[in-house]
């Protein structure tokens, strides 16, 4: 799809695209559940041959969850703990409130989110990510969204994401990780922290640095009446 710059903004052509682990909560819940609760640091090696590019993520989180044991009500006692960035109420508030379609996609699982939103007494938000059943004390994965032409993500964000948006659209992608990387290039406006900000300074492409919701919460404040696009993909907001 690519940028193009000569798009009029308008909200109603608008969709903003959220990762969820480190982005929407405080922390990354995944990574921080097998830290806590795996039988050995065999999860820290599929992490690093994931990362080398050596396995996909769909081969790393098989294998990292295979390492847990844990019940439901072990899990959801955990995942009671698990906050929100303290801007993104607000920040899903005006979106609606401008009626811009907003949309999660993660490499986590359903169920885990739906959990967390819920402690969190959020609700209404569309969702694209794997799933989770449960065995006993196992955790099942399911990787309903994976690309059958692609071996490298569990979850082909990429392909959710286009599938949301037209030609006219104007994709604002925010995230934080790897798996961001690949849908993250077909935005118009990225905003980028840890391994997503250093892979896109390091290709040079346009980004915008974010610590926490906060600056986003700002930056989709200014309510736009007129929009333009510069060369660096950024579009600037004013005001008449």
């Amino acid at each position: 799809m690519g940028r193009n710059y000569n798009k009029e903004f308008n909200s109603s052509n608008c969709v903003v695209f959220f990762d969820f682990d480190n982005t929407i909560t405080s922390c990354d819940v995944l990574d921080d559940m097998l830290a806590r609760f795996s039988r050995d640091n065999r999860w820290l090696e599929l992490e690093e041959s994931w990362r080398k590019g050596q396995i996909g993520s769909r081969a790393c989180l098989s294998g990292q969850l295979k390492g847990i044991r844990m019940t439901r009500k072990a899990l959801d006692k955990y995942l009671l703990t698990i906050k929100l960035d303290r801007y993104f109420k607000r920040l899903l508030n005006l979106l609606e409130a401008k009626r811009i379609k907003t949309i999660v996609l993660s490499d986590n699982f359903d169920y885990i989110l739906s959990r967390i939103l819920k402690y969190n007494a959020v609700g209404n938000l569309r969702i694209y990510s794997n799933k989770l059943r449960f065995q006993r004390d196992r955790l099942i994965p399911q990787f309903p969204h994976r690309d059958s032409d692609c071996q490298s993500c569990a979850h082909c964000k990429r392909k959710n994401l286009l599938a949301n948006v037209h030609k006219e659209s104007i994709i604002f992608y925010i995230g934080d990780g790897h798996s961001d990387i690949c849908p993250a290039k077909y935005a118009d406006v990225v905003f980028a922290k840890r391994d997503l900000l250093r892979y896109f300074k390091k290709k040079k492409l346009p980004c915008l640095p974010f610590k926490n919701l906060k600056r986003i919460y700002n930056y989709f404040k200014k309510a736009p009446l007129k929009n333009s696009i510069q060369k660096t993909g950024t579009p600037i907001f004013y005001v008449k």
